[in-house]
C-alpha cells in the first residue's frame, strides 16, 4: 500500500529527537492523521501508518506498542491488540482491516513522511 515515492509530496513532521525511541506520534499529513514511529535509538528508522485502527474505530494507533514477530516491526493496537507492520501497514490478525502506510525518511534530523 506504499505511495509512488517519485511523485509523492514530503512534508516534515517534526525533529527526530521529539519522539521517544520505540514510540509513535501522530501527526496531520494532508488532513488526515497518520501514526509516525520511530524504531530504535542508535540507528533509529522511522515508519508511518493510517492512525485509524479500523478494528476499534478509533485514531489510536499511535499510541500502541511497538515491537516484533519474527522479523516484522509491528504495533500493536492498545485497543483490541492486534498488531500493524510499520512497513505495510498489513493487519496480522485480519488482513481486510490494514491499514496505508507511508513512505518516511530522516533528513538532517528531520523526520519525512510522504503522501
Amino acid at each position: 500500500m506504499h505511495r509512488d515515492t517519485e511523485l509523492a509530496h514530503w512534508t516534515a513532521i517534526c525533529k527526530l529527537d521529539e519522539i521517544v525511541p520505540d514510540t509513535g506520534v501522530c501527526a496531520l499529513l494532508n488532513g488526515r492523521q497518520v501514526a509516525v514511529f520511530r524504531v530504535g535509538d542508535v540507528n533509529p528508522r522511522v515508519f508511518a501508518i493510517d492512525n485509524y485502527d479500523p478494528n476499534s474505530q478509533a485514531a489510536v494507533l499511535s499510541r500502541g506498542l511497538v515491537g516484533s514477530i519474527g522479523e516484522r516491526i509491528v504495533v500493536a493496537s492498545p485497543i483490541y491488540k492486534q498488531h500493524f507492520d510499520l512497513a505495510s501497514g498489513e493487519c496480522l490478525e485480519a488482513p481486510a482491516q490494514s491499514v496505508a502506510s507511508y513512505p518516511a525518511r530522516i533528513e538532517g534530523g528531520t523526520v519525512w513522511v510522504a503522501a
